[in-house]
């Protein structure tokens, strides 16, 4: 494995966990796919479509999220938002995140 497939499979498995919090933390209001991919990537967070949308249905199925079909602009769409449980769960996510960034900016 050359050095560059290292770095990248390392990039990839940093990022995997912080879009899964970005995710949580940005359907503490309710979005449906398409915006909350506009809305993240206005912030700087990129995640295309094939990451996106099965890591909304693996976070729905483990209850973190709630989901529900509606019409808007004469279209059906699906439109996310956190469970009870997911903004618990979020809140407990937070605080980890804050201690691992804190750790790491003084260790780098």
């Amino acid at each position: 494995m050359g050095q560059g497939d290292t770095f990248e499979n390392l990039r990839l498995e940093l990022r995997r966990g912080s879009l899964t919090l970005a995710v949580l933390a940005s359907l503490r209001a309710e979005r449906h796919g398409y915006a909350l991919r506009r809305a993240l990537s206005e912030l700087g967070t990129e995640i295309d479509e094939g990451a996106l949308y099965p890591m909304l249905r693996r976070l729905e199925s483990q209850g973190l999220l709630v989901s529900e079909w509606r019409e808007e602009d004469r279209r059906n769409k699906r439109f996310y938002r956190l469970s009870p449980e997911g903004a618990e769960t979020l809140a407990r996510l937070v605080a980890e995140w804050r201690g691992i960034n804190a750790s790491l900016e003084r260790i780098l």
